[in-house]
């Protein structure tokens, strides 16, 4: 019986294990490519944004086991795919004003993505960082 459960139940876990999600940080990050923001800005984007949207994510222990690493760095990834602060200075004006209108429409109301606010009280934007970040983006 037990070894039953085994192959059926914790085989597949186990297998699972081996399906892996990259997201490779460079080993020397450019510090001129990242984003410039006053202080103020800078702490509510490192707090709330930084974990997804640059090279300094950190992995909690479950974004390493499967199937919540699936989820975990897929968000990140994409994340990093859309906006990355510390690639900032690669993007084009173009890219840089759609950024920042995205930022405009999304922060506090979809961004920081409410499952990971869940998991991490400290990312949540309050009114008065709202305003500031909105303040920052409209002299953009």
């Amino acid at each position: 019986m037990i070894k039953k459960v085994f192959i059926w139940l914790i085989a597949p876990l186990l297998l699972i294990q081996l399906i892996k999600i990259d997201i490779s940080t460079p080993s020397q990050k450019d510090a001129l490519l990242e984003i410039k923001a006053p202080k103020e800005v800078m702490h509510i984007l490192k707090k709330s944004c930084y974990d997804c949207h640059s090279y300094e994510s950190k992995i909690p222990w479950y974004g390493d086991v499967a199937p919540f690493s699936w989820e975990v760095k897929g968000h990140i990834k994409d994340a990093r795919r859309w906006l990355n602060f510390q690639e900032w200075k690669k993007y084009s004006a173009d890219k840089k004003d759609k950024i920042y209108k995205g930022i405009y429409k999304t922060i506090g109301k979809t961004m920081p993505l409410p499952m990971y606010v869940t998991f991490h009280e400290d990312a949540k934007i309050t009114n008065k960082e709202k305003i500031i970040i909105k303040k920052w983006l409209e002299k953009q």
